[in-house]
């Protein structure tokens, strides 16, 4: 019997704690860069029952109104009296103006801080991303979408999914061999109805969608504990920047480590991460490998990147350091490059509708760092 390899993947939905405080801070960020562009902000959130604590440093001409911001993000994400967290909570605001001694550094073009951020891309969906992470995504959208819409009528906001694949020795996916669904619920419905429900209204149609059938999946763990009615932040307590992987590849590949939510674009932690994906992406879209992963790293207030790095795992097809050269031509990774070019300042999207859901590979948002425009650059770079 051949030795098959397992990969995991997990999803929270929005009303998971930390993706609660993830959204606040970026619905923060939102309303400082509407009304001004060129704010800069590092918002931090902290939930817990009854409470919401607003904290970190901005600097901006635009007016946050801090307390009609968390209460709106609540009510949206689906708390209500009688859940131990809803929209009549204290909300503490304590945030203040950003550091001169950082501003004096990023005033100049140069990075907001020092660090390394990775981005990928892989030939395992349409989308050039890792299937377990969107299946895990896939199923939380669908419980959420269902449970808002009243289709689920016992459910509650707080929701987890887990994938687990099988791969064979050649790297080829076989098979699903687990999915772990938790979801609050009402108390007084049963667990027979909340599994029935979840595998034949939830997990079957995103199966199917990618042409995978649900009673070949080995095993099915739905509300294991089996009871979750207190959850979100009276459950656990959330706080901003906790659910980095849910936010990118699932760990397929590697991460920096710094968050995105509440960040403006001159923090490269975002930023960068989000210019990652774009050129990996691009680098597989162009067909010049299979699977492929780009480190960058940034000094502060330095203008350019001091590495970049591109891994492609033994599926390239032009040399790592020939790609890497080529990606320092073709695309411009300073700062203020990439939030002209990703237009991470325009409005044109919202960062809290990422903070749900994920910032990498998302279909349902036109996001600029998804867009495959610099393919034919990269293949007439290489001859192709």
């Amino acid at each position: 019997m051949e030795n098959l390899i397992y990969f995991t993947s997990e999803c929270v939905s929005p009303g998971h704690p930390d993706k609660i405080a993830d959204q606040i801070s970026d619905a923060v960020l939102d309303a400082c860069i509407e009304k001004d562009p060129n704010s800069r902000v590092a918002c931090e959130t902290f939930c817990t029952t009854g409470q919401v604590v607003v904290g970190g440093e901005i600097t901006t001409t635009a007016y946050a109104d801090i307390q009609h911001i968390v209460r709106n993000k609540i009510e949206e994400i689906g708390y209500r009296n009688g859940m131990g967290f809803d929209s009549d909570c204290g909300v503490l605001n304590a945030i203040h103006s950003q550091s001169p001694d950082i501003a004096m550094g990023v005033d100049i073009g140069g990075a907001g801080d020092q660090g390394i951020m990775f981005g990928g891309a892989v030939k395992e969906t349409p989308e050039l991303m890792p299937l377990a992470l969107v299946l895990a995504r896939e199923i939380i959208i669908k419980l959420t979408r269902m449970s808002r819409a009243k289709d689920l009528d016992w459910a509650r906001p707080d929701a987890k999914s887990q994938v687990t694949l099988a791969y064979n020795e050649a790297g080829e996916i076989v098979g699903v061999d687990t999915i772990v669904v938790s979801v609050q619920h009402e108390p007084d419905v049963t667990q027979k109805q909340i599994h029935k429900d979840v595998k034949e209204l939830v997990i079957k149609p995103v199966l199917e969608k990618y042409n995978l059938d649900a009673e070949s999946v080995k095993n099915y763990h739905i509300n294991p504990t089996g009871r979750f009615v207190i959850g979100g932040p009276h459950g656990d307590t959330g706080l901003t920047g906790r659910k980095i992987i849910v936010d990118t590849y699932g760990g397929y590949f590697r991460h920096g480590g710094g968050a995105f939510s509440g960040k403006d674009p001159s923090k490269v932690d975002r930023s960068a991460a989000y210019a990652a994906r774009w050129v990996a992406k691009n680098i597989v879209a162009a067909d010049l490998a299979d699977k492929c992963e780009v480190q960058l790293s940034y000094a502060i207030g330095v203008v350019d990147p001091t590495s970049i790095k591109v891994d492609t795992f033994g599926t390239g097809k032009v040399d790592e350091h020939k790609l890497a050269e080529a990606v320092a031509k073709i695309f411009d990774l300073t700062p203020r490059g990439i939030e002209r070019d990703l237009e991470l300042r325009s409005g044109n999207f919202k960062y809290q509708d990422l903070a749900a859901f994920g910032h990498i590979g998302r279909t349902d948002i036109d996001l600029p760092w998804e867009r495959t425009i610099k393919v034919e650059e990269l293949k007439e770079y290489f001859g192709k």
